[in-house]
């Protein structure tokens, strides 16, 4: 061996002799030597060693091994990581697969890992968005960015209703032109359910909505919210329309209750087999729905290519179905492939398609009129499938269901060529493989694939509908909004997620109007859960919890969509807010927490709208003959609950009038009070509202009018009928007095003022110093009013005092007369002098001044 590479190395120096240059030396050196030799030259270099000292004298005081460390990197091998441990031998398929089944795990484990991740944050990034756009409308509607809201009922609002942030701070959707046709297309239909609901019958409202819906051909939206009414009325098992009445009372008798029908067994015990019967309901409804829609699809294509379908004249199920295979799988001159033929037609997909639509007693007739071809396939099935259909739960006994898994597994789990109409049929009838929820060539579309995990669902088996609703939520919206917009509030209505349902619907603009009437039309039916006021979220309507189901808040939803039209259209409004009280039997108190917020949102309504005929319309009012006519609220009194007179008086009238009040809003507060018949507070408001127009300038503006024109006609009436007698009342009359002798003094007529003024009996002028010193200690029993107006009706005496002497110390008439007027009047200045003297401390030095440079010019 040795001579072996003596010699290979004497080889290799002879390839480069020729190049030997005699001027270089020859190196003869072991690889050690050069390696001692390469260090040394290192060494050399400035810095480089001191460094790599400095940075192994740190390291080791944090006790690493720098050299240990980088002498096991510099041996890592790097290309054996992902290789096995023991060497594979060529032949060691076992192995091979065993290690390839590894990889797989750890690659679909990363994979895992970075989809999650990739999940978690576009999650949170479409939450994060969310909850930044709910804020950025709250912020806007506070501020007064909506068209409709301006800053004065913003004012109002925040002054009268601060600290109710989860109805007060709220948002609806924008007034447009097309907006308000789409309200006014659904709102005849609550108008129609408050209707019904007084007379005490059932209303159809999901038919109504329907109506309304489909009216509305030219919004994207309607057709989707048309086949969600539509899921809802199958779901609820409500009719078109009732049964006629044919004599009083006979609604009792004929009409099925609808009215919080389910609310009882949808707010109780989920767990409770009342539940369960309600979540197979749903499911069933849902189903039903889904094969109305798919049925309609077939007859629309049937028509428009009648040709190609080519019917004939049998109008039968069918042969309906016979030709929209026909259309859709025959091409060419041929079926599809793996469509089976049975007795020369596709008869496992006509079978299919008669269950998909519905008609599952036409499919059991279809199956036995080729009962032999059938059986000669699947010797079975005709059994199986009659079994199947004419059980009402559509639902095989156990050992039916093991024969037909048998089956299926045999034949149909691992065939190539196996018709996939036979084996979804297998799968709907055994209730086969139920995780595995797609049949490839039959779950075509999102409606099929829902069609199919319905009819798939059982109660008593992998969680029932609330299995499938946790799957459906682990979908997401994203999974089903791809393809079709508008999908998934369906899809959520379909498995029993109303409330939820609703808040999507609620989140897109387009779709908010039809958002706030399904939540009416389920709360109606007893189909949705409202939360308690402490559980309620200003900025959603929809309350989660890992402890409670999902619950929605009607009445926050209700006020913003109301409040955008509040004060265009207060009565409509109203029939809004009547629907609040449809949660009034929901337990724990919230139901009548639901009664009283629909009492708070109908005096926020009392507020905001605007005075003249239709707010009277709305609260009622007095006729000129004194009677009284009762408003569309009080008409309205038992759908809010309120027990009797003396419970809606207080709890809307005399509660809105002092809302009103804290708005300023006096002329309505006023009526309020007196329409409760709170006589007292009528006067008092009066007169604090008098004294107010009095003391400011506003009070000749229209609202100090208005104010004077309702105290008149109150006063009028009261003295007729002889109520609220005593000091409130005298001295709104004495305040009315005053605003008419500040109307003479407008007018230059200051001989009424004066005369005004003393019948008022207010200032003594008489010169009598005994009364006018009783009637200065007499002062501080007046009315407020009256005391914090001396310094009005003061100067405008004196005014008129020095006005009329002017005018009799420049008149023609005789001396003697001239001169005992002129004394009078200085005696009637000397007197309410004294009596200013008195009050001074009432009224400002300057007002003290004026008078009595006034009176030095009367007394000259």
């Amino acid at each position: 061996m040795a001579s072996d590479l003596s010699s290979l190395l004497n080889s290799s120096r002879a390839l480069n002799s020729h190049l030997s240059r005699p001027d270089l030396p020859s190196v003869n050196l072991s690889l050690d030597q050069i390696e001692a030799q390469s260090r040394r030259l290192v060494s050399r270099q400035p810095g480089a060693s001191s460094d790599a000292d400095r940075a192994n004298y740190l390291l080791a005081q944090a006790h690493v091994d720098a050299p240990a460390l980088a002498n096991s990197i510099a041996h890592l091998n790097t290309s054996t990581t992902f290789s096995p441990l023991q060497p594979l031998q060529d032949t060691d398929v076992a192995g091979y697969l065993r290690h390839a089944h590894e990889q797989n795990l750890i690659s679909t484990i990363e994979e895992g890992r970075r989809e999650t991740q990739e999940h978690f944050y576009r999650l949170l990034e479409e939450r994060s968005h969310k909850d930044w756009e709910a804020k950025k409308r709250r912020v806007f509607e506070e501020l007064g960015g909506r068209a409709t809201n301006d800053s004065k009922a913003l004012a109002e609002m925040k002054k009268s209703f601060h600290g109710k942030a989860a109805l007060a701070a709220s948002t609806g959707p924008s007034l447009t032109l097309q907006m308000q046709s789409k309200m006014m297309a659904y709102d005849r239909a609550i108008s129609e359910l408050n209707a019904a609901r007084l007379r005490g019958t059932s209303c159809p409202v999901i038919h109504l909505l329907m109506q309304a819906a489909a009216s509305l051909n030219s919004e994207p939206s309607s057709q989707q919210m048309f086949q969600n009414f539509h899921v809802l009325a199958k779901i609820t098992g409500e009719p078109p329309a009732l049964p006629p009445v044919e004599h009083a009372g006979a609604h009792i008798l004929n009409a099925p209750l609808f009215e919080r029908k389910y609310a009882r067994v949808y707010l109780g015990d989920s767990d409770s087999r009342e539940a369960a019967a309600l979540r197979t309901q749903i499911a069933k409804g849902s189903r039903e729905a889904l094969e109305d829609q798919f049925w309609d699809i077939i007859e629309r294509t049937i028509q428009s290519r009648p040709m190609e379908a080519r019917l004939g004249g049998d109008p039968s199920v069918a042969n309906k179905i016979r030709a929209f295979l026909l259309m859709r799988y025959y091409k060419n001159g041929q079926w599809e492939d793996r469509i089976e033929l049975v007795a020369g037609q596709p008869l496992w997909a006509k079978l299919y398609y008669l269950v998909r639509t519905g008609h599952a007693q036409e499919a059991l007739d279809e199956a036995l009129k080729s009962q032999q071809a059938v059986e000669h396939r699947e010797d079975s099935f005709i059994s199986h499938f009659r079994s199947w259909v004419e059980s009402p739960e559509r639902r095989l006994p156990k050992p039916h269901r093991d024969h037909l898994q048998t089956v299926y597994n045999a034949h149909m789990l691992h065939s190539a060529s196996a018709d996939p109409f036979k084996l979804a049929l297998y799968k709907l009838m055994g209730k086969l493989e139920p995780s595995r929820r797609t049949v490839p060539q039959v779950t075509m579309t999102t409606e099929d694939w829902l069609w199919f995990q319905l009819a798939m669902v059982d109660e008593e088996e992998e969680g029932g509908l609330r299995g499938l609703t946790e799957v459906l939520l682990s979908y997401g919206e994203r999974h089903f909004d791809g393809a079709k917009k508008g999908v998934w509030p369906g899809v959520l209505l379909m498995c029993g997620q109303f409330e939820r349902s609703v808040a999507a619907l609620w989140e897109h603009p387009e779709t908010e109007i039809e958002a706030v009437h399904l939540a009416i039309a389920l709360a109606y039916h007893g189909l949705l859960r409202v939360p308690s006021r402490a559980e309620t979220s200003d900025i959603s309507p929809l309350t989660l919890s890992p402890l409670s189901p999902p619950a929605l808040s009607l009445p926050m939803l209700i006020w913003r969509y109301v409040r955008q039209f509040v004060k265009m259209d207060a009565k409509e409004a109203l029939q809004y807010v009547y629907c609040v009280c449809l949660s009034a039997d929901q337990g724990d108190g919230v139901g009548r927490e639901n009664v009283e917020t629909a009492w708070e949102l109908v005096r926020r309504i009392i507020v905001l709208a605007h005075s003249g005929p239709a707010w009277e319309e709305l609260v009622g009012g007095f006729r000129p003959d004194g009677t009284r006519f009762s408003g569309v609220i009080e008409q309205g009194a038992t759908l809010l609950h309120l027990q009797n007179t003396a419970q809606y008086n207080e709890q809307i009238l005399i509660r809105a009038a002092r809302d009103s009040e804290e708005n300023d809003r006096i002329p309505e507060a006023i009526k309020l009070y007196n329409l409760a018949g709170d006589y007292g507070t009528v006067i008092s408001c009066l007169a604090q509202a008098l004294g107010n127009t009095l003391a400011q300038p506003a009070g000749e503006t229209e609202k100090g009018k208005i104010i004077e024109r309702t105290a008149v006609e109150i006063l009028r009436h009261y003295e007729r009928t002889n109520r609220a007698v005593g000091k409130d009342r005298d001295a709104a009359v004495r305040l009315l007095r005053i605003r008419e002798a500040l109307n003479a003094k407008s007018s230059g007529r200051f001989d009424v003022v004066l005369e005004i003024m003393e019948s008022t009996d207010l200032i003594p002028l008489d010169g009598d110093v005994a009364k006018i010193t009783r009637k200065a200690e007499e002062f501080k029993d007046l009315h407020d009013a009256l005391q914090r107006n001396l310094q009005v009706y003061l100067p405008l005496t004196m005014e008129a005092l020095a006005a009329v002497h002017q005018s009799i110390k420049n008149s023609a008439t005789a001396e003697t007369t001239r001169q005992m007027t002129l004394t009078a009047l200085r005696k009637k200045s000397r007197s309410l002098m004294v009596f200013a003297g008195i009050l001074k401390y009432r009224m400002s030095p300057d007002v003290y001044s004026y008078l009595a440079r006034l009176d030095v010019e009367i007394a000259l």
